[in-house]
């Protein structure tokens, strides 16, 4: 058991007051943002469903079979204060605070207060969870209620650890990983108690050695509600470490009732079938689960400078711990001669002091947050067809209470080391990465919005009847107004991207739409580090659906069109575009065949102006710009001069889409 709270210890009230203040403040720009990919394709549908109709099963966005937590969380709030995206947004705060209020008490209990607040602070403005405190969707809330089943499961509170993951498992069905993990290591410790026995030993091992003011202030160092001399920190009785998996495994069965319930509405338990095989089927795959596995590690400890704290705690474990100075004690001195009993007058004294080692968090804590983390970078590995950063939040802050822990062990210094990740997190807020990512990592899902705000507007003024060609997301933001986009729905003809095959496919049937609207459907960064490499690129198409889109001048060319409104925002662009009149496009193509422009498209200037150069030298540059985008061409010697020229593209210059690659979401 663990020692009561010390009055000196913050009410939990009171930091989630401070919590709450705080990250409301930092969001303030931001609350009243429209929904957002997910949001707007899956969690907001899902919540207004349940809040019009009662219904848990949505019927507006075909059902990924989640749990309804969260989405029962917005729908109660609509529900008092009234549907709209400040609201949406606000009540995914209080679920921010809340979480972080359950990563200080677990920081707290397995370290202390100073790492509690660092730790949770760090969280705090790690670009991920900061941009995911605010949207609607699942993976934070999942995230918070299991760092508070982890607080509860270290204080060997039973009840409490049933309740917490339950209540994570139906926010989100993959948290249950973190309950049967843990179970799976309490199995251990009955099988193979060796192999953990030298956790409790060295948790104990401060409390055995020194005097009595030595083991008080190691428990000082350790934190107000320490586990070391817990339940985790000494070796237990086969039977008490089944009463503490029984607690492990209760979450299985609310769980299981859900995907009952699920399958007695819809016919299927894991979701619709193409989320199912996009999610799972498709996954099953050696070679992907190894790629897939790279990255999760990249992401747990590496991805938007979490690896400036990774490197800050590797470099900090060469150093000695820090020695604390706790005091100092006068004595009569050894050689002292003899004193009257009574009286110590004129008796010699030594004054003596004591210096401490800042404690490390026990050992049997770091295992247990080992097992989680680990549990984690393995099963998101294996599963999910997106490799989204956001499925390891609930990973990725016990790391950092494991960095800080260290930093503050070993370093004098270690606020500082503390404020320059601090510094360095809210820096990637606005700073891109130097390879491909999710804008929804960090504020560029905020660009996302307001350039599709802007021209929707846009498009919904000038052409308030028209048909539009355009893409998920932006097919759901056109079509149900009250995602906050437009003010009454248009009509719409949606292809999958915006890829090469995509648009010559939909240039085949110009008839059916009048404008298009083309966006960036994925982040491709400037100088990218790794994308110039083929092998990677080709990778990443067979197993992450990865594709680039047509930029919007190349779009227009092969759709028969003019661009009418174009915008761009840190490497995010997008772009309206008008059909021309047959006669208009037929003349047009007569002098620039739409294939030839898109060669001469990706044609630089600089070469344009050196058809002197020789025809090998003109190929490599043509083919490293073509190379880029994904496709093949063939440029025939003859026409070379011809094709490079100032005057314009030649019909010899021939582009061929193949291979063709599959696209999947």
């Amino acid at each position: 058991m663990t020692s009561p709270m010390r009055p000196s210890s913050p009410h939990p009230a009171v930091v989630f007051a401070v919590i709450l203040v705080a990250i409301f403040l930092l969001h303030l720009p931001l609350l009243q943002l429209p929904y957002f990919w997910d949001e707007a394709g899956y969690y907001i549908p899902a919540a207004r469903d349940l809040l019009l109709t009662g219904s848990l099963i949505p019927h507006s966005a075909l059902s990924n079979a989640h749990p309804p937590l969260v989405m029962a969380w917005i729908a109660l709030w609509w529900k008092l204060v009234g549907y709209a995206p400040l609201v949406t947004r606000t009540a995914m705060l209080v679920v921010s605070a809340f979480s972080l209020l359950g990563l200080f008490r677990l920081a707290q209990r397995a370290a202390n207060t100073p790492v509690a607040i660092a730790s949770t602070l760090c969280a705090a403005l790690y670009p991920v969870f900061f941009a995911q405190s605010s949207l609607a969707q699942v993976d934070l809330a999942a995230a918070g209620l299991t760092f508070w089943g982890l607080c509860a499961y270290l204080e060997d509170r039973r009840m409490s650890v049933a309740i917490w993951f339950s209540l994570a498992a139906l926010a989100k069905e993959t948290a249950i990983l973190a309950p049967v993990a843990l179970a799976a290591w309490e199995l251990v410790r009955i099988v193979a108690p060796r192999f953990v026995d030298f956790g409790w030993r060295s948790a104990s091992s401060a409390a055995k050695q020194g005097s009595a003011e030595t083991a008080a202030s190691a428990a000082e160092g350790m934190g107000n509600d320490r586990v070391g001399t817990g339940a985790l920190a000494r070796p237990v009785a086969q039977s008490a470490t089944v009463r503490r998996m029984l607690p492990l495994l209760v979450p299985l069965i609310p769980l299981a009732l859900w995907y009952s319930y699920h399958y007695a509405r819809t016919g299927y338990v894991f979701g619709n079938p193409e989320f199912f095989r996009y999610n799972v089927a498709a996954t099953l795959n050696p070679l992907r689960f190894a790629l897939a596995l790279g990255l999760r590690l990249w992401q747990t400890f590496g991805y938007l400078h979490l690896w400036l704290l990774t490197l800050a705690m590797l470099l900090a474990m060469l150093l000695p711990p820090v020695k604390d100075h706790v005091g100092t004690r006068d004595h009569v001195a050894t050689a002292a001669p003899a004193c009257p009993e009574r009286s110590r007058r004129g008796c010699p004294v030594e004054r003596s002091s004591t210096d401490i080692e800042r404690q490390r968090i026990p050992i049997p804590v770091q295992l247990v947050f080992f097992v989680v983390v680990a549990a984690y970078v393995i099963a998101m590995a294996l599963i999910g067809g997106a490799v989204l950063a956001r499925y390891m939040l609930p990973a990725v802050p016990l790391v950092i209470i494991l960095a800080v822990s260290t930093l503050r062990r070993r370093l004098r210094y270690w606020p500082v080391a503390i404020a320059v990740i601090a510094l360095a997190f809210v820096a990637a807020w606005f700073w891109n990465p130097p390879y491909g990512f999710s804008p929804e990592d960090n504020l560029a899902y905020r660009d996302y919005i307001v350039l599709h705000q802007d021209a929707e507007r846009f498009l919904e003024a000038r052409y308030p009847m028209a048909h539009v060609l355009t893409a998920w997301p932006a097919s759901d933001e056109l079509t149900r107004p009250w995602l906050g986009y437009t003010t009454r729905p248009m009509q719409i003809v949606r292809i999958e991207d915006f890829s090469l095959e995509e648009v010559l496919s939909a240039a085949d049937f110009r008839q059916n739409f009048d404008v298009a609207m083309v966006f960036s459907t994925k982040y491709e960064p400037a100088h990218p580090l790794v994308d110039r490499w083929k092998k990677w690129v080709d990778l990443k198409r067979r197993f992450f659906g990865f594709h680039r889109d047509l930029p919007p001048a190349v779009a227009a060319q092969i759709l028969g069109g003019r661009i009418v409104y174009s915008q761009e925002r840190q490497g995010q662009w997008i772009a309206v575009i008008e059909m021309e009149k047959e006669e208009m496009r037929d003349a047009r193509n007569e002098s620039t065949p739409q294939r030839a422009f898109i060669a001469h498209y990706f044609v630089s200037p600089d070469v344009a102006s050196a058809a002197k150069w020789s025809t090998a030298l003109v190929r490599n540059r043509i083919a490293t710009r073509f190379t880029r985008y994904g496709f093949h061409f063939h440029c025939f010697t003859a026409s070379m001069a011809a094709c490079c020229s100032s005057s314009g593209p030649s019909a010899a210059v021939t582009v061929s889409t193949s291979p063709v690659f599959p696209i999947t979401r």
